[in-house]
Formats: structure tokens, sequence, C-alpha cells
């Protein structure tokens, strides 16, 4: 025991020592932020504290987010059989009633009943005129003159029963409508995410979580009471104004509060129950087919999650950003008790300082005036740039589109958009060991242009090859999951920490546009079911080999500065396609996280707080140990293999830590990323 506590501390050592020697030059140590991540080896990155915040609240809070994303997509479906309504003939049966007043026309060679045309004949004066025998034998004349639909429709509800189109009559003219509804709430994303990011920035997360919770299930419930279609298209952009910001502020304030090595697990156990909560939302239309009820029913769990407000804490970052120490000290304290560790006084002493020489200042921190025109400014940050943002476009675009094509394939709806989550499932396991073994650039290439690939071959199939295109869009479905999940955090680290927050916010953005006119894409698979696979394909492939392009970033120092970005990758040759990543270099200069495990040496002017923290894990060398190993730790375990193996230790740090958009003071923002 007494080992692995001074190996932690030697660890420690060398994190203290990492971050004093590259604090910026051009600020005194008195009035550098406290860094949070400091603190967390002390009072521990990952033990019961954050087990009971991630697994108790994140976890469970993300399964539904993905239903209201989703459900439109069976709100809005649309029955195989419709024809136009005559209220004259409704006493007659249904088979009389369609081959007296609705034309045949040829569709696919097969001559079928008309959709959206009727015969312009005076039926209720036919009925006063003549005998109803001679009505029930009449046949249709052809030169009758066609007109279209006017009073309404009658549909064939033996699958789809209850829908929007249904109840308000969105077929023939109007069918382009739901598609309309689906880009209204994915209008809400970008509004949703500034407007929360707001809030979240200055009254908190607990405050903006709630908020938003109240928000959704407002427009939740305005969808349910909708009588017409504005009224729906409109009470889904408020729905979509709460849809990526009611998945990240759970997700951010579990994030803020583990250690840097365990937020790539975070983060894939997240998406994991997100997907879990789609493959859930399958088996819920399939159960409950009317949309009134699918709309109350989607929105129930939200419900449920007002009763964080007894449980939830607020993020200890933004409390200390905002100067409310007693506070900021409870948590932190609270977490520490939690854990089995013992909370430094001098870190109180130092916050305690740090807020009265703020208070007497009364003066803000001078911040680099920094902006979105430095990522353009110089070549090569330009160039990195637009790449990210083209393949970012890409990847966002063609997942959220596939996602929304599931129903369309396949003999059965609610099992291709069931299959279509669960392939998610081991992309994301899989995608977390080639990113760490192979690098990023290659696997969110590769993912992306076999993903398209996949989608365009579609087109070489004959129609009726319903299971062979099912099968080739699930692969697609699988490895654009995959680059999706890798595309966040690449992108973390090609932009230089100055401008990272403002890089992926405007990235994020411009993507978002795309999931504004995906829904378009989509609709003209009613003419041509492998139409929108072919284009999205396309879309895929140039995404993916625009990423070809971009330098990779495992095993190297990442870009702190504007100037360091620029250099970072700018004698980039072709052949640096061909290699995936190097091995890490034992004596490259460190500058994050990266490789901390061959750092070596002791601090020569570390700050009074970091020696302390450094004291207080030695002094407490005989206390227990905290087991802070993640579920997969633990099945590891129980295989008879040692755990903390000093290659895994190193592995971990390597791995890829979700680099959240942040402020200059370290806590982490909002991000348009569905």
């Amino acid at each position: 025991m007494s080992d692995i506590s001074d190996n932690d501390g030697d660890e420690y050592d060398e994190l203290s020592e990492l971050r004093q020697r590259h604090k910026p030059e051009s600020q005194p140590s008195v009035d550098e932020a406290f860094d949070l991540d400091d603190l967390l080896p002390t009072i521990g990155e990952f033990g019961k504290y954050q087990k009971l915040l991630v697994f108790g609240i994140c976890l469970p809070a993300c399964i539904p987010c993905g239903f209201c994303a989703f459900n439109q997509l069976f709100m809005a479906d649309t029955p195989d059989d419709y024809w136009c309504r005559i209220p004259e003939l409704l006493d007659l049966p249904l088979e009389q009633r369609k081959s007296l007043s609705i034309p045949r026309e040829l569709d696919d060679g097969e001559l079928v009943y008309s959709k959206c045309y009727t015969y312009g004949v005076n039926w209720t004066q036919l009925l006063e005129s003549g005998e109803e025998n001679d009505l029930t034998s009449m046949e249709p004349n052809t030169s009758w003159p066609l007109i279209k639909c006017r009073e309404g429709w009658e549909y064939n509800t033996s699958v789809v029963w209850s829908s929007i189109v249904i109840d308000f009559d969105l077929v023939c003219d109007q069918d382009i409508y739901p598609t309309i509804g689906l880009a209204a709430l994915n209008t809400g994303g970008p509004v949703g995410v500034y407007l929360f990011g707001l809030l979240n920035d200055r009254g908190g997360r607990r405050l903006s979580y709630f908020v938003c919770l109240a928000t959704l299930l407002a427009g939740s419930l305005l969808t349910s009471l909708s009588k017409d279609f504005w009224t729906w298209a409109g009470s889904r952009v408020i729905v979509g104004l709460t849809i990526p910001a009611v998945y990240q502020i759970p997700f951010i304030i579990s994030l803020e509060l583990v250690g840097e090595n365990y937020r790539s697990f975070v983060t894939v156990m997240t998406c994991t129950f997100y997907t879990s909560g789609i493959m859930l939302l399958s088996v819920v239309t399939y159960l409950e087919r009317d949309w009134v009820r699918l709309s109350y029913i989607t929105s129930l769990p939200f419900y449920a999650y007002f009763l964080y407000l007894f449980v939830m804490p607020e993020s200890p970052r933004w409390l200390l950003m905002r100067g409310r120490l007693e506070e900021a000290l409870k948590i932190l304290e609270r977490m520490a008790k939690v854990n089995g560790r013992e909370f430094p006084e001098a870190v109180h002493l130092k916050l305690e300082a740090q807020i009265r020489r703020d208070k007497l200042k009364k003066q803000k921190k001078k911040m680099a005036n920094v902006g979105l025109a430095d990522l353009c400014r110089t070549p090569n940050m330009r160039l990195k740039t637009i790449l990210i943002t083209l393949s970012w476009f890409a990847n966002e675009t063609v997942y959220l589109g596939l996602s929304y094509y599931g129903p369309a394939l396949g003999t059965n709806q609610y099992v291709s958009f069931f299959l279509s989550a669960v392939v998610e499932l081991p992309s994301y396991l899989c995608c977390w060991y080639f990113m760490d073994t192979w690098g990023r650039r290659w696997p969110l290439s590769l993912s992306m242009i076999l993903g398209g690939v996949a989608c365009v071959i579609t087109v070489m199939l004959p129609d009726d090859a319903v299971d062979e295109t099912l099968v080739l869009y699930l692969v697609s479905k699988a490895l654009l999951s995959a680059s999706f999940l890798i595309i966040y955090p690449f992108a973390g680290e090609l932009y230089p920490t100055q401008v990272r927050g403002i890089g992926i916010g405007a990235s994020s953005y411009i993507g978002g546009l795309g999931l504004i006119g995906i829904p378009f894409i989509t609709y003209l698979g009613k003419d041509n079911l492998k139409l929108p696979l072919v284009i999205m394909g396309f879309l895929s492939m140039l995404g993916g080999m625009t990423g070809l392009r971009l330098p990779e970033t495992l095993h190297h120092r990442l870009p702190q500065t504007i100037e360091e970005g620029e250099e970072f990758g700018k004698n980039w040759q072709f052949k640096d396609c061909c290699r995936c990543a190097q091995k890490p270099e034992i004596l490259s200069q460190p500058a994050s996280y990266e490789n901390l495990d061959v750092l070596a040496g002791s601090s020569t002017n570390a700050s009074e707080v970091e020696l302390e923290l450094r004291d207080s894990r030695r002094v407490r060398e005989p206390a227990p140990r905290i087991d802070e190993r993640t579920p997969l730790d633990t099945a590891a375990s129980g295989s008879g293999r040692p755990v903390h193996r000093p290659s895994m230790k190193r592995l971990v740090r390597q791995m890829s830590v979700m680099d959240t958009q942040r402020t200059h003071d370290g806590t982490m923002q909002l991000t348009h990323w569905i």
C-alpha cells in the first residue's frame, strides 16, 4: 500500500511540476486562478462521490434525451395507402367507393389507385337523379375530368393509425410539411445552445438544467395539444431549443468533477446510455401508435428529473469562477469526505486570499484578445480550420441523416430503427480502442470513407434487395457513429488552447447548419429510396478525405498558443497520409496531460498550494485507498489480470480526454453537439 501511495505522490509531483513549468510568464502567480484539476488527485479523481454522480445522475439523465429528438419520426409517420375522401359516397363499401371515384394510374408498371386525384363529378346531383342500385353498379367514365382532392383524404390505418399526417392531411401537395417540422426541430438547436449557454455561465449549471427541463416539457405539452400543423411545428422549435442542452448539462457537471484520466470513460458511457435510450424509443413507439399519447409518454421521464433538485450539485468550477467560495468549498469538502480523503487546508486559505484580492482590486483579469479571425489569419491554421469544419459538417450531417432515414428502410420501420441504434454500441468501444492505438486521423477518415462507400454502393442493388440495402445502411451507420465520437476530441486537440473554445464552437455551429438541411435530403427518398443514401455517402467520403490532410495528434505535444498552432502540422507531406500514429517520444517537451508517466524531476518553483497538496498525499499513506476503478477496470480485475500496471496508467493518460469547450478559467461550455 505504501508503494502505491508513493507512486501516486510521484505522479502528482510530476503533474504539479508540469503545470507550474508552463504557467504564463506574463501573469504573476499571485493572481493565478485556482485550477480544480490540481486538487482532484488529492480528494479523488473518480471516487465514490463521482461514481454516485455519474451513475446516479449523469447517465440516467442521458437515457431519454433521444426520445424528444427522434419521436417526431413516428409522430409524422405517413400511411402507405391513402385516397381522396368523397363525403357523398361514405355509405358505400370501400372498394366500390374507390372504384367509382378514384382514377387509376401507373406506378412502377402497375395500375394503382391515385392518391391525390379524384373524378370531378357532382356526386350529390348524381345521387339525387339516380337509383342507389344504379349507382352501385355504375362504372367510372374515363372521360370524367380529374381534380385534386378537396374534401381531405381517407387512410389505410392497418399499420399507421395515428399521426399528424392523418390528423392534418399532410399528403400530396403538403407532403413536405413533416420535413419542414423536422427542420424546425433542428433549427432550435443552435439557438438553444446559445441561450442556455449564456444561462449556464451566468446562472449556473443547476438553474440552466431545470430551466431546460421546464422548456422541454412546455414544448412537449404544446406538441400534444396542437390542433394544426403550424402550432405543432412551433412546438417542435421549442423542444429543439433543449435537445442538445438537456443532454450536455449533466454531462458537463460530471466532466468537471472527475479527473482528466476518466473523462474519456465518462464520455463513452454517456454515448452508450444515450444510444440505449434510442433503442428503448423503438420499443415505446412500437407499443404506442397514437402520436398524442406518444408525445406524453416520451416526455414523462423528464418530470422525474426535477427530483435532481435535491441531489444534483452545482459545479464547483462555476462557483469558483463566480467567487462563491463558501458554496464551492462545501461541495469539495463533501466530495473529499465521501471519497474518504482529507481536504487540504492550504486550498481553503488560497481561495480565501484570492477572493479578498479580487474584492480589493475589483478588476477582471486581463486576457488575450483573441477571436474567430485568429483561426484564419495564418495559412496553416486557416487550412486546418477549414478542413476541421468541413469534416465536422459532413460527419454531423450524415450521422443525423442516417439516424432519420433508418425507419424508411427494411420491412419493419421499428426493427430498422432499433437496429440502427444497436450498431452504435460496438462502434463506440472499437473506436475508443483504435483512436488510442492508430491515432485520430486514420480511424476518423477510414470510418467516414468506408461508411460513405457502404451508402453509395446501395445504388448497385436491385430495388427488391430490401435486406441487403438495410445491411449496408447498418454498416454505414456503425462507421459514422465511430467517426462522430472521434471528431470532437480530434478537433479539440488540433485547435490551440488559446482559441480552442472559439474553434470548437465555430466548427460545431457550422456543422449544425447541415442538420437543418438534412431532412430535405431524406425527403428525396419518397421518390427514390436510395438517392438520400447516395448523397450522404458522397458527402461522408468527402469529409473523410479532407480529414486525411489533418496532422495526427496522438502522442504529440498539443499546441497552446496560436503561434504553436500555426507550426503544428506545418511541415505536412503527402506521405504522412499513409502513416498512423507515431510512438510516443520519451524526451519530447511536455505541455499538456499527454505522456505524464515519462516525466521526471522535481519542481523547483512549485506553489505553496501544490507543495501542500503533495505533502498531504504523502502523510496519508496508511489511510485506506478508495477504489477509483471504472466498471471496465473492475471487470478486468475479475479476470485475474492486474489492473494498475504502469503501462496501463500510461495508456490511460494517452487516451482521448474529451477536451470540452472551456472559458479562460477552466469552466466548460455548451457546444452544439447532438
